[in-house]
């Protein structure tokens, strides 16, 4: 009996999903949407790999998306922190709605201009760069504190499930209905996206709205930078993201270890995503403890370690089964940090925090990318791998040992909640 209850108590917790209607709905909704979103990533950098055979072009997609994130972020926060927030995510929904709609049309009409593609994704990422901070504001106002940190587990394997799945229907698709049919499927995604937004209660700001333009935005940094916590957690991502992502050097590592065949390509990312699903299966094994400070360092170090592992192992299927760590680590990095950005956060600087923390989580992958293949390009792959993941494992400890609050935070206990509501 006992060993069934420890069992239970590590298993991802599905409270919010049976008693958040609203939840619920949005929760489904996001799931397929990402989904979709998936496939058309894949679908985007196929068309434009057909057309121009350039890498600079394919890299170039990156790019699309990345600018108007980094670009408007912070100042959509402050929007989100001015507006009804289900009005909002209902504008940008729509917008990101409607370019998924004009990229279908033009898969199936077929010879649309490179540049012009790419000026739909920039589009898209314009709403993107809104509907990711607002986004991240909902669970606060539809969960209690016991229940955040299960609720951001499971948006995180929602994330990760279709990271696993997304790819694999996108390259199945390309093969039967073309890139027309995987950015049609795409935009039907938003019909179930539509469905969780309108389920939403009304979210109006607070007394204490934030001022406008650049005000705002001062407002929501001067925060981060008075915060310790949140200051220590964003931190950490950037320590694991930007000195260690390893990315970049996939292609390298699979010509060495696989012979460059393109059909083992894919396993490195397959892999990280499976460890985070399974690490998301058993999220209740750290996000029912009571210091996510902690289990965010733990997992952000692990993800140092288990990089320079697989690094240094040449067995190809030994440096899979490290990824694999790592896919795990980041899941239990990433979740225990959003549950102290929103623990920490009031409702009227939500907004600009998620911005700040979307920004964060989008950018730094690019940046670690870049640090590797310039490292990888100067030195070798191995090199690139080891060095990041170490310093990754030094630069966590520095913000461990110079943060108190992230080591000595302690979280609402959902066994308190549970026993609230009974």
């Amino acid at each position: 009996m006992g060993v069934r209850q420890g069992v239970r108590h590590a298993l991802l917790d599905v409270a919010p999903l049976r008693q958040s209607a609203p939840f619920r709905r949005l929760w489904l909704g996001q799931t397929l949407s990402r989904l979709g979103s998936q496939m058309t990533l894949i679908a985007v950098m196929f068309q434009v790999w057909q057309t121009t055979n350039s890498t600079v072009w394919t890299g170039a997609v990156g790019l699309a998306q990345a600018v108007p994130l980094i670009g408007l972020g912070l100042f959509a926060g402050t929007v989100v922190d001015r507006v009804d927030r289900r009005k909002f995510y209902l504008i940008t929904t729509t917008g990101q709605f409607g370019c998924a709609c004009v990229l279908a049309l033009q898969g199936i009409v077929g010879h649309f201009p490179t540049p012009a593609v790419l000026l739909l994704v920039a589009v898209q990422s314009c709403f993107t760069a809104g509907g990711g901070p607002v986004s991240r504001t909902f669970i606060p106002r539809l969960l209690p504190e016991q229940q955040r940190a299960a609720g951001l587990a499971l948006n995180r394997i929602s994330f990760q499930g279709a990271m696993l799945t997304g790819p694999v229907l996108g390259g199945l698709t390309l093969g039967g209905l073309g890139v027309g049919g995987c950015y049609l499927i795409d935009a039907l995604t938003f019909a179930a996206a539509f469905h969780g937004a309108f389920g939403l209660p009304r979210m109006s700001p607070g007394a204490d709205q934030a001022r406008p333009g650049l005000r705002g935005v001062a407002d929501g940094l001067a925060f981060l930078v008075r915060t310790p916590v949140i200051r220590g957690a964003l931190l950490t991502d950037l320590a694991t993201t930007v000195l260690s992502m390893p990315i970049s050097l996939f292609p390298q590592v699979n010509a060495e270890r696989f012979g460059n065949d393109p059909r083992t390509l894919g396993l490195f990312l397959t892999a990280v995503a499976a460890g985070g699903v399974v690490a998301s299966l058993f999220a209740g094994s750290f996000t029912r403890r009571s210091r996510p400070g902690l289990v965010m360092l733990g997992g952000s170090a692990t993800w140092g370690a288990a990089l320079a592992l697989f690094g240094l192992y040449a067995d190809p299927w030994a440096g899979l089964a490290f990824l694999v760590l790592a896919g795990a680590a980041d899941t239990v990095s990433v979740v225990s940090r959003s549950t102290l950005v929103q623990l920490h956060t009031p409702d009227e600087l939500l907004g600009r925090v998620g911005a700040a923390e979307h920004i964060v989580g989008q950018a730094g992958p690019d940046l670690g990318n870049l640090r590797g293949g310039l490292v990888a390009d100067a030195t070798s792959g191995t090199t690139a791998l080891v060095s990041g993941g170490l310093l990754c494992i030094g630069a966590v400890a520095l913000v461990g040992t110079t943060t108190p609050g992230l080591r000595w935070f302690s979280a609402p206990s959902p066994r308190g909640a549970a026993a609230g509501q009974s």
